[in-house]
């Protein structure tokens, strides 16, 4: 009979993303001994499940993580992936971040006054669990797409590299948010014809005023907002990502600039019968809106201009027109015609909790949670949109939400005695 030990500690990291590091430096700098598992290697979604061209869509100077940040001669720019990979890989060995990397997490669960985290490297007993991650572990694809035609070849965007991979023949992108709009826009320059599904989104400039979009949600306090202040929370962690685009060029990236190069924009894909994509009637209705929200997000950026004394000092408030939808969008595509060959799945993301046997998760499958703090003592989730803050699910958000966090971690570890040593397992 082989005896496999249990190791004890105070606190267990899921994932060696940006939020588990930053929540494992608080907790350094809080003398609280820890372990981050992660299943692959630190920053392992970002070298595994994104496309050739990417770039983030937060400026470099957002780039801020407990004690460190970027420090280039580049701040306005957007990092491309490689680069954002040696930044986390650097920051992991600047800060000694306790990461056991290979080691996947198989199931976590309740024991005694604490948790038993079990992986195919063994098992862990601690007091607390910071649950890190990720929100995009898996690719939400419609339920519709099991009767899309066996001949049209369907991806998600982490199974998507470049148009290179792409048969040639028409591309049809579903999901107009930041991912969306970009690789409509790369399909189509690859010669490629593409038509865009456009449901809810979040229309922006990415300059107003000769200011990063960025710049104006951070300075204005936009992006320090709180959970605790919105009325409706669950609606806004489900909000779409901003239509934006990093480029050197700091261009805006719209659904306007897709339909003057070709695009053919239609509506929220509803359904797929007999072989025949169905969409959405309100394709107008949902620019309109969009236009109208950006619209009012930018009055407040005036108005906070206006009330700081800086109305005369930065650029003119020139608004984008509106968006431009054709008279009578198309409502129907056969999808065994010929006329499209793939289609892409950019209708967004979910997180994968199936190893947490802890009763913790909606009817969705996401963890309940106060601001992070979740419905089971000494369990805690990180970046995640929204969770405390408007800016958390970027790298400049974990930093506040990891030190809220770690500060409640250490709290609760005061008022819980140390755990009961576990027998050895068989």
């Amino acid at each position: 009979m082989r005896v496999r030990s249990v190791r004890t500690i105070d606190s267990v990291i899921v994932g060696g993303g940006h939020a588990g590091l930053a929540m494992s430096r608080c907790l350094s700098d809080r003398s609280i001994e820890h372990v981050i598992l992660e299943r692959a290697e630190v920053a392992n979604s970002w070298k595994t499940e994104r496309w050739e061209s990417l770039r983030l869509l937060t400026p470099n100077w957002q780039s801020r993580l407990p004690g460190y940040r970027y420090e280039g001669n580049d701040p306005d720019g957007y990092r491309a992936v490689p680069e954002l990979i040696e930044f986390l890989d650097r920051y992991a060995r600047l800060i000694s971040a306790p990461v056991r990397t290979q080691t996947t997490v198989t199931a976590i669960s309740r024991a005694y006054d604490g948790y038993l985290v079990k992986t195919d490297q063994g098992e862990w007993r601690c007091r607390t669990v910071v649950i890190a991650s990720g929100a995009c572990n898996i690719a939400a694809v419609p339920s519709c797409a099991t009767a899309v035609p066996a001949a049209v070849r369907t991806l998600t965007p982490m199974q998507y590299r470049s148009p290179q991979q792409l048969e040639a023949g028409g591309v049809l992108v579903v999901g107009a948010s930041a991912t969306g709009i970009q690789l409509a826009d790369e399909i189509h320059r690859s010669g490629r014809p593409v038509t865009l599904c456009v449901g809810d989104h979040i229309r922006a400039p990415r300059l107003y005023r000769g200011k990063d979009i960025q710049w104006w949600m951070d300075i204005t306090g936009l992006f320090d907002q709180r959970y605790d202040q919105v009325e409706d929370i669950t609606r806004a962690r489900q909000l779409p990502s901003m239509q934006l685009v990093g480029t050197p060029e700091r261009l805006t990236l719209d659904l306007n600039t897709l339909s003057s190069i070709g695009i053919k924009l239609v509506g929220r894909l509803a359904g797929v019968r007999d072989g025949i994509a169905q969409f959405s009637g309100s394709l107008r209705n949902q620019c309109a809106l969009a236009d109208l929200k950006m619209d009012r997000l930018l009055d407040s950026f005036d108005l906070w201009a206006l009330d700081h004394g800086l109305d005369g000092q930065i650029g003119l408030p020139i608004r984008l027109p509106p968006t431009a939808v054709e008279e009578s969008p198309r409502l129907e595509l056969n999808l065994a015609s010929g006329e499209i060959k793939t289609i892409i799945w950019t209708s967004g993301y979910r997180p994968d909790y199936s190893w947490l046997h802890v009763p913790v998760l909606d009817r969705k499958g996401r963890i309940r949670h106060d601001g992070g703090v979740a419905e089971s003592p000494g369990m805690y989730v990180l970046g995640l949109p929204f969770l405390r803050r408007r800016k958390s699910a970027f790298i400049d958000g974990a930093a506040d939400d990891a030190n809220d966090l770690s500060g409640h971690l250490v709290h609760y570890l005061k008022r819980v005695d140390p755990p009961h040593r576990l027998a050895p397992a068989c």
